[in-house]
């Protein structure tokens, strides 16, 4: 099936601005996650809630918005390609990464993790022989430490599933896109743009989220993939559409407003004592606490993409530069963050300075790691790069010539 012939041929550089900055806020998110209460694979010993607050403003939303800017990316590309050979494209660019990732990237997360949660005083290569032959004696109450694992490239997992789910809806339905897209620009207009795809979050999170808890498992995390791969699908649904991206730029203020809102409400909702809220209460307030968050996690996408659209729709060689290299900074951030994070307990630094250091020194390392990668061929599809063009190896050829002259 081809593509419709109504797809723009134009990047929407605004939402490449987007996923930078939103995989940039994933490295403090994660330095975050050390010095919260919530379980995570180190933990640090000042370890507290003194900034769950602010690690709420994020965790809402930041997730689905990436999975909603690849859906944007997914259809632009399938403008340009039919479906076949753009689901070799991704499983190819995507599948190596993971598998790469789990034998190399991840292994040390999962080495520091066993030493902090159950005591192994074995050697690194020790306890690879044991994460390699999917080794369940790190027992955690009922369940077990899962190895081998993808700890945080489960992200690449699911993209790589709603990648193919999207190429064949495309090879089925591709010549309907146009009219499907057209739709959906026209019905997403005004207060519906701020209702109607909070309202679907809001009945997905009242319907599955008791019965199917998170677990980035893939196979049975279902209240994660109607969330995602329903905001992958409104990206490739709305890619084309101008209005959409337009309206939201209109609406942002109203979005950004109503998203601190809930975010303070929410902040309110989870500090409520046990004994000041009866039972028959909480069996009403949970619902509406859901239908509220739903609403704050969609209008903070909006705020995103609308304040976006409106300083950020512009190219530049920075842009190029990172939008190429924000996925292997993602694949080898959070194995930086949690090994230096376990090591460096013994100096004993201050919370503060501590978590500045993890944020300066997992940049500084991820970007060595992409500066390394990126002029390595055979390295490239294993960070999910793709081949050097003969063109771009001239133009650095011609560079290095002028410079060698110069000098």
């Amino acid at each position: 099936m081809q593509p419709a012939a109504t797809a723009p041929s134009t990047r929407l550089y605004f939402l490449d601005w987007v996923r930078i900055l939103a995989f940039f806020l994933l490295i403090v998110y994660h330095v975050g996650m050390y010095y919260v209460t919530w379980d995570w694979h180190v933990k640090s010993p000042h370890a507290g809630d003194a900034i769950e607050f602010a690690m709420t403003l994020s965790s809402p939303w930041r997730l689905a918005l990436l999975f909603l800017v690849a859906g944007v990316a997914s259809r632009l590309m399938l403008a340009k390609s039919a479906a076949a050979p753009f689901a070799l494209r991704r499983s190819w660019r995507l599948l190596l990464p993971l598998a790469f990732g789990m034998l190399v990237i991840v292994p040390p997360q999962a080495f520091c993790e066993v030493i902090e949660k159950f005591a192994f005083s074995g050697s690194y290569g020790e306890f690879l022989h044991l994460y390699l032959h999917n080794y369940r004696g790190f027992a955690t109450g009922p369940g077990h430490l899962v190895m081998p694992t993808w700890n945080h490239l489960w992200f690449v997992a699911y993209l790589w599933v709603y990648s193919m789910l999207l190429a064949g809806l495309y090879a089925l339905g591709g010549r309907h896109w146009a009219r499907w897209s057209h739709g959906a620009g026209g019905l997403l207009t005004g207060w519906r743009l701020l209702v109607l795809p909070a309202a679907l979050l809001a009945v997905i999170r009242l319907t599955l989220l008791s019965g199917f808890p998170v677990t980035h498992a893939l196979f049975d995390d279902w209240f994660n993939h109607a969330v995602y791969f329903s905001m992958f699908l409104f990206g490739a649904v709305v890619a084309t559409e101008a209005g959409v991206w337009q309206s939201m730029d209109r609406l942002r203020f109203y979005a950004l407003g109503m998203a601190l809102a809930v975010w303070a409400l929410f902040k309110v909702y989870a500090s409520l004592p046990d004994e000041l809220v009866p039972a028959a209460t909480m069996a009403w307030l949970l619902p509406l606490q859901r239908l509220v968050y739903a609403l704050g996690q969609w209008t903070a996408m909006v705020a995103a993409c609308g304040f976006a659209h409106r300083h950020l729709n512009f190219d530049s060689a920075k842009r190029e530069y990172l939008a190429e290299a924000v996925f292997p900074v993602y694949i080898v951030h959070q194995t930086l963050i949690v090994v230096m994070a376990h090591y460096l307990k013994p100096v004993r630094l201050s919370a503060g300075v501590e978590g500045v250091v993890l944020v300066v020194l997992t940049l500084c390392g991820s970007f060595a790691v992409v500066e390394g990668v990126r002029r390595v061929g055979v390295l490239r599809p294993l960070f999910g790069l793709g081949r050097v063009r003969r063109e771009e190896r001239l133009d650095a050829g011609r560079v290095a010539s002028v410079r060698m002259v110069e000098s």
